[in-house]
């Protein structure tokens, strides 16, 4: 990951937990790493050792550029983690230590929430490792690497805190055109809640930037449903 002119800093990471919204489930994006010595496989989020020359902000956009090929995207970071057990596990750092070419001791992550529209596609090239789209509830049968299922639960929570105070940002999960179900699930799935239908409604209309259109969505085997949007430019302008 890199190029080879950049020096890594060894002792400081980036992991970016992505979330995407398919219309009715909230995802995880989650990357599958593959150790042919070990003849093992398993999952983690996509992440790095940073460069030297860059601050954090820089790392994390350019791993998730580098991981799905994918520009202006709405990130935020949330947490650091320096439990000095998480880079313990000897299969995890023979890792990365053949990725960095570094000897590698402890290692401080700094953790960053990205929110992506799934219907975005995702570019990833890389030798022994893919990235495909997970139900946030599937997490729990899954032992990422390092301690990224611990970074995964503690993204959910600060999303969940986020969108109570600042529910627009429920907008950069959602196509440019959606339904209020739509939106409601979303909102349902990150909260742990059921929502009613009709307040709901009300609240969200109340909302500066988001509008009813004069459409209807379309090639639904029921009664078409009214679209919406939301217009973000509208709405930092009303606040």
């Amino acid at each position: 990951m890199g190029n080879n002119a950049h020096t890594y800093n060894p002792f400081v990471s980036v992991d970016c937990v992505v979330f995407g919204f398919d219309g009715e489930r909230l995802k995880i994006l989650l990357i599958e790493r593959t150790i042919d010595e070990q003849n093992f496989s398993d999952k983690k989020l996509p992440g790095s050792i940073i460069f030297d020359e860059e601050d954090l902000n820089e790392a994390a956009t350019r791993i998730l550029n580098e991981l799905t090929g994918l520009k202006n995207i709405y990130l935020s970071q949330f947490h650091s983690f320096g439990n000095p057990n998480r880079t313990k596990n000897l299969r995890d750092r023979n890792w990365l230590e053949r990725l960095t070419k570094m000897k590698i001791g402890r290692v401080v992550t700094v953790g960053y929430v990205a929110l992506i529209k799934i219907s975005r596609k995702i570019i990833f090239q890389s030798e022994n490792t893919a990235a495909n789209w997970y139900d946030i509830n599937s997490l729990k049968f899954f032992e990422l690497a390092f301690d990224h299922n611990e970074i995964a639960d503690f993204a959910l929570e600060h999303i969940r805190n986020k969108v109570k105070l600042e529910p627009s940002m429920l907008f950069e999960l959602l196509p440019q055109k959606f339904t209020m179900t739509q939106l409601r699930n979303l909102y349902d799935t990150i909260m742990g809640v059921t929502s009613d239908v009709r307040n709901f409604k009300k609240k969200m209309l109340q909302m500066e930037g988001l509008e009813q259109l004069d459409e209807v969505q379309k090639d639904v085997p029921y009664r078409a449903p009214r679209l919406y949007r939301f217009d973000k430019r509208m709405h930092r302008k009303n606040k």
